[in-house]
């Protein structure tokens, strides 16, 4: 069984919120198939990788008794999106028993100032590891070439896909073999860090023209669509009946599972729109499967009419 697979089959069982974030992280694929420098899964040399099962079990278990990763996550609270990826990830591979877990989140400082943070530190049976994790959600351009990874921006416009792929090469990855870094290795008993990352998250895609995905994406990579407010109407005409809501920041991970009583009624969504502020925002469709319960079929960024600007 595929890692693809696996995740649809787990999201079809999952109930819990963290486990489902937990299931999605572990097993989703990376944005880009080809990078310029190393990419590597945080559990590749795992068990956990190479035998699903053992996955899908203990995955399995935490949704039935999930209270050691609300304990865990509820220890250090993120208010950011990303903290909470990388939360999902630590539980997990401390989780691992075939993966050392020698730090996380470790900063670096020269003269009393912070360079940068260490995000994993990480010893297997492949060597050691350091290893930078992201989560990100890029919109494609109306005009202008796809493929440039330039073009492809963040919902509030800020942050770029090229930026964020330079910042990785030029200052996250290095950062480990910085001299600066190197009596903090050694108190770690460590001596040859191999440095890589992962980048998981969505891209977006322009409603209703399309463009072509970045250079290297990965073809299976998760995605969606954008498009402004002005354009909601002629784009929810298509499917006058259909059920959206917002999603919270938090909840941008796995797709989503709603029951009857959290799902918005289409009078609460209008009212919604109404009042809609300038920000960019999340929307999924929800379709009600066999059992009631409201499930994620398609997600969208909804962008001011001003958007990116």
């Amino acid at each position: 069984m595929t890692a693809h697979d696996l995740l649809h089959a787990l999201l079809q069982r999952l109930r819990t919120p963290a486990v489902r974030d937990l299931a999605w992280t572990l097993l989703s694929p990376p944005l880009l198939g080809q990078t310029a420098k190393p990419q590597r899964h945080p559990l590749q040399a795992s068990a956990w990788r190479h035998t699903p099962g053992l996955l899908e079990n203990w995955l399995s278990g935490l949704d039935s008794a999930p209270d050691a990763l609300h304990a865990w996550l509820l220890a250090k609270p993120a208010r950011r999106l990303g903290l909470y990826y990388e939360r999902l990830w630590q539980f997990a591979l401390h989780a691992a028993d075939d993966v050392e877990v020698v730090a996380a989140n470790l900063p670096i400082r020269q003269n009393g100032q912070t360079l940068g943070e260490l995000d994993l530190l990480l010893r297997d049976a492949e060597g050691e590891h350091h290893l930078e994790l992201a989560v990100k959600f890029y919109l494609g351009p109306l005009a202008g070439d796809g493929n440039d990874a330039g073009l492809w921006l963040g919902p509030g416009s800020h942050d770029r896909l090229d930026l964020k792929l330079n910042h990785l090469a030029q200052h996250q990855l290095p950062l480990s073999s910085r001299r600066e870094a190197r009596g903090d290795l050694n108190e770690l008993r460590l001596s040859d860090t191999r440095s890589s990352f992962w980048l998981a998250g969505y891209l977006f895609y322009p409603w209703p023209t399309g463009c072509d995905s970045p250079r290297g994406a990965l073809p299976a990579h998760w995605r969606g669509h954008w498009l402004r407010q002005r354009d909601w109407a002629a784009f929810s005409a298509r499917q006058a009946q259909a059920h959206w809501q917002p999603l919270p920041r938090l909840s941008w991970l796995a797709p989503a599972l709603i029951d009857g009583e959290e799902r918005w009624s289409r009078e609460t969504f209008a009212h919604w729109l109404e009042g809609l502020s300038s920000r960019s925002q999340l929307l999924v469709r929800l379709e009600e499967d066999q059992a009631g319960d409201w499930r994620e079929v398609e997600r969208l960024f909804l962008v001011s009419d001003q958007w990116p600007t």
